[in-house]
């Protein structure tokens, strides 16, 4: 007998949400892709958050403090929201990427995970997450 919760991890996500750094490779393929790398400020220049990721707290709340990413967040969502009442079925993939996957991508791709919460199959990968710190 297959549960709920089995049962709705053997479907397709209806939306895959990828973090990852351009210095560890080309941008993965997605329907929409984010370059934080430009226009906000990297966590990675604080030497007390440069070898922390965006599972810590203080990463999160870094980056989120950043005038402009609560609204990109936003703005998102929304994009995603267009694409789903398209005509179209199918998963919607949206990569996120920043210098080195560890900061502003992965804080940005969980904020999304958490804000579709039980409403959408989510699936998350953090490509470059789990990578050194790159020296800059």
């Amino acid at each position: 007998m297959t549960t709920t919760a089995e049962a709705q991890h053997a479907e397709p996500a209806e939306i895959e949400l990828v973090s990852f750094g351009y210095l560890h490779g080309d941008a993965p393929e997605a329907d929409l892709v984010i370059d934080m790398r430009r226009h906000f400020r990297d966590p990675h220049v604080s030497p007390e958050l440069r070898e922390l990721t965006a599972e810590h707290e203080l990463v999160t709340r870094a980056v989120f403090g950043t005038a402009g990413v609560p609204e990109l967040a936003l703005a998102v969502l929304a994009a995603v929201a267009a694409f789903r009442s398209g005509p179209s079925a199918g998963t919607v993939r949206v990569a996120v990427g920043c210098a080195g996957g560890r900061h502003r991508s992965a804080a940005m791709v969980n904020h999304l995970a958490v804000r579709y919460g039980n409403e959408l199959r989510v699936h998350v990968e953090h490509r470059d997450i789990h990578r050194p710190v790159v020296a800059r």
